[in-house]
């Protein structure tokens, strides 16, 4: 597999020796929960001398009902995030939808996220480059791994080569997704950390009927897969009770079952790095 750059966050370093993880709920769902699961999701890291990246949103700008939960919003959030950096020393993690909310996300994390649905979005990558910040890009569902090259050049484009690839999966038919493991070894060759979302690799869009369904239960195999083929790290959304989850319940992996599969997957790291 290509050597791709190192991007460090803090103590974190994707592209490394270790295995990177970035995880936390889906949405911020009350600052008492999000500060909970960030206690239990550091502490476990440390007990296992993994590198960690914790992530949630402000915002799910884009459920698939008008009903649906969508978060706090960005003051309340980005408060809450800056207080989950500032009190755990833990790298945030969060994703920006419109092009202005970029400068403000980058007071209070220490990576922005693009949306799939959103990564061809110029205004929103040029925005999100100008921060400074560190950018994770997940690849669209829609897009070729090869196609990520315009992406990056939008990014470099604007001065920022600080730059994170995240594989979540490529449409299959209606209301299904397949992760294609090719995918992983195609972005890396672009020279870039590339990292797999076990969790929404394994969506299924709308198929809830007014939410998205998924099956969670392959998340863990899946993450098995990628990081044998070659990652720099493994995303996934956890819960304490999933089954509670306002945002991708079908999907997130209890917290109880990560001392488990993160101990895996950092053995299959070291076995194959």
């Amino acid at each position: 597999m290509v050597k791709s750059k190192q991007i460090k966050v803090k103590k974190v370093v994707f592209g490394g020796k270790r295995l990177a993880f970035i995880a936390g709920p889906c949405v911020i769902e009350s600052a008492e929960g999000t500060f909970d699961l960030a206690a239990k999701l550091v502490k476990l890291a440390n007990e296992l001398a993994v590198p960690l990246v914790f992530k949630a949103s402000f915002d799910k700008a884009n459920r698939t009902s008008l009903d649906s939960y969508r978060g706090p919003g960005m003051e309340e959030g980005l408060a809450i995030l800056r207080e989950v950096r500032d009190r755990f020393g833990v790298p945030v993690l969060t994703d920006v939808h419109e092009p202005w909310q970029a400068e403000h996300a980058a007071q209070a994390v220490d990576i922005i996220q693009i949306p799939a649905f959103l990564c061809r979005q110029t205004d929103l990558l040029t925005a999100a480059a100008a921060t400074g910040k560190v950018v994770n890009v997940k690849k669209g569902q829609f897009m070729a791994p090869e196609d990520m090259v315009n992406v990056v050049d939008k990014i470099t484009g604007a001065g920022n080569d600080q730059i994170i690839l995240t594989e979540r999966g490529a449409s299959f038919g209606y209301r299904n997704l397949v992760a294609d493991m090719r995918s992983l070894l195609i972005m890396r060759e672009l020279g870039y950390p590339v990292v797999f979302d076990a969790t929404h690799s394994v969506q299924r869009p709308g198929g809830a009927g007014k939410m998205s369904g998924g099956d969670g239960r392959w998340a863990p195999a899946l993450a098995r897969a990628a990081v044998a083929t070659g990652v720099d790290g493994v995303f996934m959304e956890t819960h304490v009770n999933p089954e509670e989850a306002l945002s991708d319940k079908a999907n997130a992996v209890a917290f109880r079952d990560l001392k488990r599969l993160w101990k895996t997957l950092g053995a299959i790291h070291d076995m194959v790095r």
